[in-house]
């Protein structure tokens, strides 16, 4: 919640009189106008009424000015979003609270609130009066089709006197900001072929060495099971200590991401890599929910959570971690964007560094240079899988798979990976499955799948 008053030094009404009289209406300047007129046509008449009535039209707009200026009521505003992280396509809810703090009433107040035209329409509404220490509560939607990163505010705040003469605008300083994220598809929970086994639960064990000098011990817990008391540490440290024979690994997955403006054709909602980012975006969903440490990565080595410099290093488990580094990841996902790289170095040394455990890639089109720092890449992992997004739409064969994805494909399967082709509005579940099975190997044909229809835009 974010409040401010139009009392406070951001809410003030700027340019002191000189503002004021430049929040006439039509209306104010109209009755101005025409009271000067009036005026200057009585002198040279000489008719008096004619003057009275011109300076009654004169001053009732500066009248109007003058109490609208005065005015010492303050009205403090607070404004409300919910959710601030919204998928594309999805709405989000904010509430706009005003409050007359004074001890006079309000008179007609307009709220006006400032957000981007891709969220919709500016919204407006009118307050009647509002009564002292009044509160009126007033609430708009916003949606987009777009993912990234939009301001709400200033929220603006109207003072009109009853006879409409003048008008004067406060702001309010606070802006607050709706993040949309990427579309994510519920992936079914299948074994990827050449996952290690172990993976589907989220953890691998490895045995302690098994000398009585390489135990490790630690303090016992309640629960623990008491064969496992080492009694030699136990007397050593004076309280009860057990051996730690299991040391828990956590299955690691690395989603890389190619951003490369040269990989993709066209752009939009509905363009190549927009299905990629998505594509991206599920696959750290569902690798999280399966208890898997996630890391994001991209073709210019940028890797969240972390920086990724050791091994183990730059993961996000599971448990309360779980939902901040997804958070993270996904907003980084809502600004992305496309990328000046040539090739894939920068990935490919980061994954050197620490590439163990399970790969899935989203690759625009590769030459064959790019297709090779690929297969490096895949040496490091236990298990590749790729979905291969890019390629130029005119040069579409069967299925609506280009024949550069076709090629692609074939590198790839060539180094190793699991490798498929995403056609034109392909659902990624379908080839989620279908890279789960065992009939995909290395080496066999760049099969294109059908059944799909449409094209990137």
């Amino acid at each position: 919640m974010t409040a401010g008053g139009p009392t406070d030094p951001d809410g003030a009404v700027r340019g002191g009189v000189r503002g004021a009289l430049g929040g006439l209406t039509t209306r104010g300047r109209s009755f101005l106008a025409a009271g000067v007129a009036a005026a200057g046509c009585a002198y040279v008449l000489g008719q008096a009424d004619l003057l009275r009535v011109g300076l009654l039209l004169a001053a009732l707009p500066l009248v109007c000015v003058a109490v609208l200026y005065r005015t010492r009521y303050r009205v403090t505003g607070s404004r409300g979003l919910s959710p601030r992280r919204v998928p594309a396509g999805a709405e989000a809810r904010v509430l706009l609270r005003m409050e007359n703090v004074s001890r006079l009433p309000t008179g007609l107040l307009m709220l006006q609130d400032h957000v981007p035209y891709v969220l919709g329409p500016r919204p407006r509404f009118v307050l009647d009066r509002v009564e002292p220490g009044g509160r009126r509560e007033v609430s708009y939607r916003v949606r987009s089709d777009l993912r990234g990163r939009y301001p709400l505010g200033p929220l603006q705040l109207r003072l009109s006197d009853p006879f409409g003469m003048c008008e004067l605008t406060r702001s309010f300083s606070a802006y607050d900001t709706l993040t949309v994220i990427p579309r994510t598809e519920p992936l079914p929970p299948v074994r990827l072929a050449g996952e290690a086994p172990g993976y589907g639960d989220g953890r691998q064990r490895s045995l302690a060495q098994a000398g009585e000098d390489d135990v490790i011990p630690r303090g016992y817990q309640y629960g623990d099971d008491l064969r496992r008391v080492h009694w030699r540490s136990t007397a050593r440290y004076g309280e009860l200590m057990v051996r730690r024979e299991e040391q828990p690994q956590r299955a690691r997955c690395t989603v890389l991401l190619d951003t490369r403006e040269d990989g993709f054709d066209g752009g939009g909602p509905d363009s190549a890599f927009e299905w990629a980012v998505s594509g991206a975006a599920s696959v750290v969903t569902h690798m999280l929910e399966r208890g898997y440490a996630v890391r994001l990565l991209t073709d210019t080595g940028y890797t969240l959570p972390g920086d990724g410099a050791g091994p183990h290093e730059g993961f996000v488990a599971t448990g309360h971690d779980a939902a901040d580094g997804a958070g993270l990841m996904l907003d980084a996902l809502a600004v992305v964007e496309n990328s000046g790289e040539r090739d894939l170095s920068r990935a490919q040394g980061v994954l050197a560094a620490g590439g163990e455990g399970l790969l899935i890639a989203f690759f625009g089109d590769l030459d064959e240079e790019q297709a090779t720092s690929a297969a490096r890449m895949r040496r490091r992992t236990g298990a590749a899988v790729a979905f291969v997004v890019g390629g130029v739409p005119a040069s579409s064969g069967a299925g609506g798979v280009s024949r550069t994805q076709d090629e692609t494909v074939r590198r790839l399967q060539e180094a190793g990976w699991t490798a498929l082709a995403v056609p034109p509005g392909a659902s990624l579940g379908d080839l989620w499955r279908r890279a789960a099975r065992t009939g995909i190997e290395p080496g066999a044909p760049a099969g294109s799948t059908t059944g799909f229809s449409g094209g990137w835009s």
